[in-house]
């Protein structure tokens, strides 16, 4: 999942998911703790929050595309709903945007 979350960069679901895995594991393999880091890194620097999201978007509608091509219906069912949250998150966005002050 945090592979997955750091292709179309959602560093702070990529964060979250890497603290689970190291509740569960105690030590960490280079390859998970690199994976933190860089979601804990990326996810200071990025103050763009509707590009990243919009970004995010386009990246996982390629990833649905690569992975229907492929005939992995089970794939791209996940990806479809995490997309979904990245609709639903931009829409929550462009509402407080919108909403009088």
């Amino acid at each position: 999942m945090a592979k997955l979350s750091e292709q179309p960069e959602r560093y702070d679901e990529m964060v979250e998911t890497m603290k689970k895995v190291a509740r569960v594991n105690s030590e960490l393999t280079v390859e998970e703790r690199n994976l933190l880091s860089v979601g804990y890194m990326v996810q200071k620097i990025n103050g763009h929050i509707i590009k990243a999201r919009r970004a995010s978007w386009r990246i996982m509608s390629s990833i649905k595309q690569n992975e229907e091509c492929k005939g992995n219906e089970s794939n791209v069912k996940h990806i479809k709903g995490y997309r979904q949250k990245v609709e639903d998150e931009l829409a929550n966005i462009s509402q407080d945007i919108l909403k009088p002050h």
